[in-house]
């Protein structure tokens, strides 16, 4: 793990780095969510379009996880506490 307090050359954290950085919201899966339900949460939280939001439920079911939004780390909390509403097991990480 990194330290957080960590300081680069130019004298920013790595908290200040990383804030700037985009984020991914990670749905997980879990065994009781059926998949036509996580495909109309997709739907709904992201206004993504049946078939998007249908591979993304696949790459969950398939892969136990997958990356449905990145961007800013203020919207991607916010796009996490939607689907944690809906029932979804979901984060926020660091883009890699």
């Amino acid at each position: 793990m990194v330290d957080p307090l960590e300081t680069y050359p130019s004298g920013d954290t790595l908290t200040a780095v990383a804030l700037d950085l985009p984020f991914d919201v990670v749905v997980w899966d879990d065994p009781v969510t059926l998949m036509v339900v996580v495909t109309r949460i997709l739907m709904k939280v992201f206004g993504y379009q049946k078939t998007k939001a249908h591979r993304l439920m696949m790459t969950v079911h398939q892969e136990g996880r997958a990356v449905v939004w990145t961007g800013e780390l203020n919207k991607a909390e916010q796009y996490c506490v939607r689907l944690h509403a809906q029932g979804l097991l979901a984060t926020v990480e660091p883009s890699a």
